[in-house]
């Protein structure tokens, strides 16, 4: 595979950018602990513009199948539903009250119109998986510092980051129920921690390596293919979009940011992405 050299876009840094997604033509990303959903404009040197900012962190969104500018939220303490105008209705919080102080962070939806979303406690966390119905179930515990997840194109595989040990681990999804299975170990890193990612056309994937500068392509086996080096020391989140591969970065936590640190950069890739996909909500009977 061959990629061009990363450029920035936009003016903005963001203090914790992840969530990243290509939706209808445009990209979306969050700015977790600000609370603020953004869209990039078409005019790569034009500010982020907001659609959306909560009053508590926000740790990605999935579009609403057939509800245009409508957004389903790992925020804060659970999941909420993100309407045109910014308002937000909460459907569950799941860790309000939790003996151990926490946050939802990067969620998504899978092929089936599932969302999953994942909150951030060190050796407490957990993983959610939100029904068609509305439905908040815990899939998962006792993880430690869980990144992801990323599905195959069939839905029947997740890939879910433990940070803080430098594995991504793959687990097999029952299409109908949404449980996951036992895991296997993907793929282990020596160096950085495995954060945000995505899967291509091939299967492979891709995963920014925080605190490394990288991002890593892994084919479907978990063998390394190929990294990309960024002028950013935080790579958090990952998207394709057709054959350019966004990613977003972090400033939060750095004591002196180099000026491209929290920067949104695209870089083209030989392998086009997967569809974004949304969460189906069922109508109410």
């Amino acid at each position: 595979m061959s990629a061009a050299e990363p450029a920035a876009l936009w003016p903005d840094r963001l203090g914790l950018g992840e969530g990243i997604r290509a939706v209808e033509g445009r990209i979306v990303l969050v700015d977790i602990l600000a609370g603020r959903l953004l869209t990039g404009p078409a005019d790569r040197t034009a500010p982020l513009t907001q659609l959306a900012r909560l009053a508590e962190p926000l740790g990605a969104v999935a579009p609403v199948h057939a509800r245009p500018g409508h957004w389903i939220a790992a925020a804060g303490t659970g999941i909420c539903l993100i309407a045109p105008d910014g308002s937000a209705e909460w459907t569950a919080r799941p860790e309000e009250g939790a003996a151990h102080a926490m946050r939802m962070n990067d969620a998504t939806a899978d092929p089936h119109g599932r969302f999953w979303a994942y909150d951030a406690v060190e050796g407490a966390g957990s993983l959610y998986r939100v029904g068609h119905d509305g439905t908040v179930d815990r899939v998962l515990d006792g993880l430690t510092v869980p990144n992801g997840p990323a599905f195959t194109a069939d839905g029947c595989a997740m890939y879910l980051a433990d940070s803080a040990k430098g594995v991504i681990r793959r687990y097999p999804v029952d299409p109908d129920s949404g449980l996951p299975g036992a895991p296997e170990t993907f793929a282990r890193f020596d160096g950085g921690s495995p954060d945000g990612m995505a899967v291509d056309a091939e299967g492979g994937l891709w995963t920014a390596v925080w605190g490394t500068g990288t991002v890593h392509r892994l084919r479907p086996d978990g063998a390394p293919d190929r990294q990309i080096r960024l002028p950013a020391t935080q790579p958090a989140g990952v998207c394709l979009d057709g054959d350019t591969l966004y990613v977003t970065s972090a400033r939060h936590g750095l004591a002196e940011p180099g000026p491209l640190d929290g920067a949104v950069f695209s870089v083209r890739v030989d392998v086009p992405g997967l569809p974004t996909a949304a969460y189906r909500q069922e109508s109410p009977a």
